[in-house]
């Protein structure tokens, strides 16, 4: 009889060690609204959007050692690093609070931007980039372009595809956008 309940513990402890491997790794720093935040990503696939709090969140679906998440936040501004993510499917959500301006650089992959009101500077090698923009009169100065693929903005009545493609707008309201890809798609929408 003891070795059957030696053989259930192992099998309960391998089952909760599967469980935490896939739970996502979580990193969390209290931050203010009306910030602005800078993110420096490595490739993969990245959600953006308000938080519930006044937090940065990350969460991503990799629990591997490789992968370095650091958020440092000073007063008003705060500093996303994503780093050393596996080469395929790799997926992580940011929360920042919804009204935060926000600079992103980033390698390659599919960024996508919803919820959120201020500022936003984007730029990526190569991917998709899909962002959420609200009333077009919200915003005062929008560029978007890419070297090869596709702008797609109705909002601002806009549609470009091809080589060295771009758009520049403005309107009445105080948030700026810049968005640009070297290869790939840019997607506003309402």
């Amino acid at each position: 009889m003891k070795p059957l309940i030696v053989r259930l513990l192992v099998l309960f402890a391998s089952f909760q060690l599967t469980l935490c491997l896939q739970a996502q790794s979580p990193v969390d720093k209290d931050f203010v609204p009306n910030g602005k935040v800078e993110m420096t990503l490595e490739s993969g696939n990245y959600e953006i959007q308000p938080s519930s709090d006044n937090k940065i969140h990350v969460r991503w679906n990799e629990a591997l050692k490789s992968v370095r998440v650091k958020v440092d936040v000073n007063g008003k501004s705060a500093d996303v690093r994503v780093e050393n993510t596996p080469h395929d499917n790799f997926h992580a959500t940011i929360e920042i609070p919804a009204e935060t301006s926000m600079r992103i650089r980033m390698t390659a992959g599919n960024i996508t931007v919803s919820g959120i009101k201020g500022d936003k500077d984007i730029e990526l090698n190569a991917g998709n980039l899909k962002i959420s923009v609200g009333d077009s009169k919200d915003w005062g100065k929008v560029d978007a372009s890419v070297t090869a693929g596709n702008v797609v903005a109705s909002p601002f009545a806009a549609n470009k595809s091809g080589l060295f493609r771009s758009f520049d707008w403005n309107g009445p309201g105080r948030y700026r956008l810049h968005a640009h890809l070297m290869a790939g798609n840019i997607d506003l929408i309402k």
